[in-house]
């Protein structure tokens, strides 16, 4: 129904309506002149036909007072929301694609379709054979080093070794005499030096794995005999994700000295 249509059928039913402050009310909405000329000539058949004088206010010509910044268009308000921009802009670019000959969404970096053939360079037998070649080097390796560990140094309390002492002395120094707390230091350090990329690393991958290997068996002895330490057990599962951060960097980085350490220490992955 138009604005003329809805105006007649309001001002049928109820005459005095048509009052100069009402029809001065409309007028401040901004219509045009030959809108507010339609008004006008609706409103004088409505007043002459229900016997009504019609108020010398509205009397032609009427002096329009618009607040519209464009008084020669009718203001049309619509709800666009900022969602619905948004959507129609996706919509345009889509169709600007299509026009171009490409594909309606961009294509992810390193894309690769799914009817491209996979090619294996080994077969699964030559795969299995490296492996196993690989496996047998690092064990090797790992038996050097840790014979020339045992050779290199005693293992004594407190950082005592090297120094001339008497056979008592070393003997009460001995890490077989030392707590539980000095032989976990002890095995940590030693295991720390089998896989230092130079003297004293302590901060590349495979030496923060082994450190971390040693202190998560230390917490699982601790909860085997204290069960209802939760917040040991947190600690334990707060290691466990970083000891797997830590593995999945070595993977994608350093696979030669990844491989070597899950062998070494027996890791499930």
């Amino acid at each position: 129904m138009s604005a003329l249509s809805l105006l007649r059928l309001t001002f049928a039913k109820t005459p005095n309506y048509a009052s100069p402050s009402s029809f001065r009310g409309l007028c401040t909405l901004g219509w045009t002149s030959p809108l507010a000329s339609s008004i006008a000539t609706t409103l004088k058949a409505t007043a002459v036909s229900s016997h009504h004088q019609l108020p010398t206010a509205l009397n032609f010509p009427f002096s329009l007072s618009s607040t519209s910044p464009h008084p020669n268009t009718i203001q049309v308000r619509t709800k666009i929301t900022k969602a619905k921009r948004h959507k129609r802009a996706k919509i345009k670019e889509r169709q600007r694609r299509v026009a171009r000959g490409l594909p309606p969404k961009p294509l992810p970096p390193k894309y690769i379709p799914k009817d491209t053939p996979v090619i294996n360079a080994m077969t699964r037998e030559e795969r299995n054979n490296e492996s196993a070649r690989f496996d047998l080097e690092a064990s090797r390796e790992m038996k050097v080093k840790i014979e020339q560990q045992a050779v290199k140094e005693e293992t004594l309390r407190f950082s005592f070794n090297g120094l001339v002492m008497s056979d008592r002395v070393r003997q009460l120094l001995d890490l077989k005499n030392g707590s539980q707390k000095e032989v976990v230091a002890s095995q940590k350090r030693r295991g720390m030096e089998l896989f230092q990329l130079r003297e004293g690393d302590t901060g590349s991958s495979a030496v923060q794995v082994v450190a971390l290997t040693t202190r998560i068996q230390q917490m699982q002895t601790h909860l085997a005999k204290h069960k209802k330490d939760y917040s040991g057990k947190r600690g334990l599962d707060a290691m466990y994700v970083r000891r797997r951060k830590v593995l999945d960097y070595m993977e994608r980085k350093d696979f030669e000295s990844y491989r070597k350490v899950v062998k070494s220490l027996g890791l499930m992955r």
